[in-house]
């Protein structure tokens, strides 16, 4: 294989040096960065919203819930983003406003839905839907004898949630998260076909006019494999930190809350 690599002058990398740091391929790399970083933070959001839902106590918001999920794990992520791409088929117009008055706004959705926004809204919802799974398995993942405890108190909802629930499922949560992170950056080739002009799509312009395919789409695949090890170091890092902190809690005995504490997780 080393000696194909080496000697086969088909891969032309001469070619491949010369297009790697080229403009328009690093305008491509930024793109696909900033979708990446877009997408996993509107998706993260929305995934832990959603996952709030699923574990309510309320049967038709656990079942909308569960929809949603189900909807967006179980279609393909190319198909999603070719129909929001072309949600103004549905519905050219859009109009927002105030009910029960005249004052109300036009929005022509053609040109609201552009190749980047149908990206971005297409990947962030196929993104929520995984988060959301992330985050109920994290939430699954602290001890219930902790939740009594919150409960003894007296604590709300919104409290044990922020102050029990999330802090002990982030060792879980955490490392997942980095994953489908590294993921999203791959993910985002997809949209090339939306005429994103993201890093795919900038090989693809470049080999479209000088038909060098081969050495274009090495180019790609080496922008590609870098960040991803790039990417995967810091996510080693935090998996070895989250995992040294859920060793320490586990081995550390519970310290009774002071009296103060508990008047206020009371409140």
């Amino acid at each position: 294989m080393i000696r194909t690599l080496l000697t086969n002058e088909n891969y032309q990398w001469d070619v491949v040096a010369q297009y790697v740091t080229a403009e328009t391929v690093l305008r491509g790399l930024v793109m696909t960065v900033v979708l990446t970083i877009l997408c996993m933070t509107f998706g993260a959001l929305l995934g832990l919203v959603i996952a709030v839902l699923r574990a309510s106590p309320l049967r038709p918001v656990r079942i909308l819930a569960g929809a949603y999920v189900t909807f967006f794990r179980g279609t393909p992520v190319l198909v999603q983003l070719i129909f929001w791409f072309n949600i103004a088929a549905l519905y050219p117009n859009l109009a927002i406003g105030i009910p029960f008055t005249d004052v109300s706004q036009d929005i022509d959705v053609n040109r609201l839905i552009s190749a980047t926004t149908a990206a971005v809204v297409g990947l962030s919802l196929n993104q929520a839907a995984y988060q959301a799974e992330i985050f109920r398995g994290g939430f699954a993942s602290v001890d219930k004898g902790q939740i009594e405890a919150a409960d003894s108190l007296g604590m709300s909802r919104g409290t044990k949630l922020r102050r029990i629930i999330v802090p002990q499922s982030m060792p879980t949560i955490v490392p997942a998260t980095g994953n489908q992170f590294i993921g999203m950056f791959k993910e985002t080739s997809l949209v090339s076909v939306l005429g994103v002009a993201e890093l795919l799509q900038s090989v693809q312009l470049i080999y479209a006019r000088t038909y060098q395919t081969i050495p274009l789409l090495i180019v790609a695949c080496v922008w590609y494999l870098a960040m991803t090890l790039l990417l995967s170091y810091p996510q080693s890092l935090i998996e070895k930190k989250f995992s040294r902190t859920r060793a320490r809690v586990s081995n550390e005995p519970a310290l009774a809350p002071t009296p103060t504490e508990l008047m206020g997780d009371a409140k």
